[in-house]
């Protein structure tokens, strides 16, 4: 099964929002930290739906997006298609997310959260604010991570 998704790291001075996923029952992402997107909607642009995520999951208003990334995820049988963003234009209040724990953390502390193995490479370029844009997949068997490649376009 394929499936296209969306995730975008807010930045704001030197820390980035990041959602501890906490409250899905039956969530692959479970105990995770993540950015903040979601299921692309059919009809909907990857930047439609970033916006709309990003809205809905924390109350926060996006003036730009910028794409940072495209993922393969391959896992049991099935394929996600995740596209990255990030921005640092955003407006707003935060709201409590139906989805974990909305949290502010320092950019030098981000390596240290309980993240996907396959997220690291990312998570290094948002942190880092490394702007290339880069595409990756990441293959896994039972969870685990067996293989990655990385490609800067």
């Amino acid at each position: 099964m394929i499936t296209h998704y969306t995730v975008c790291y807010i930045e704001k001075d030197d820390e980035i929002l990041m959602l501890y996923r906490n409250k899905k029952k039956n969530d692959i992402n479970k105990g995770k930290w993540l950015g903040v997107g979601g299921h692309i909607e059919e009809g909907e642009s990857p930047y439609e739906c970033v916006v709309r995520e990003i809205k809905e999951e924390t109350g926060l208003e996006v003036k730009k997006v910028r794409a940072r990334g495209f993922i393969t995820f391959i896992y049991d049988g099935n394929v996600d298609y995740i596209h990255v963003f990030s921005t640092t234009e955003f407006s707003g209040e935060l709201i409590e997310c139906d989805e974990g724990a909305l949290k502010w953390i320092k950019r030098e502390d981000i390596l240290n959260l309980n993240i996907w193995e396959s997220d690291r490479y990312l998570l290094s370029k948002i942190v880092n604010k490394e702007y290339d844009y880069f595409m990756m997949t990441s293959r896994f068997k039972n969870m685990k991570l067996i293989e990655q490649k990385i490609e800067i376009v």
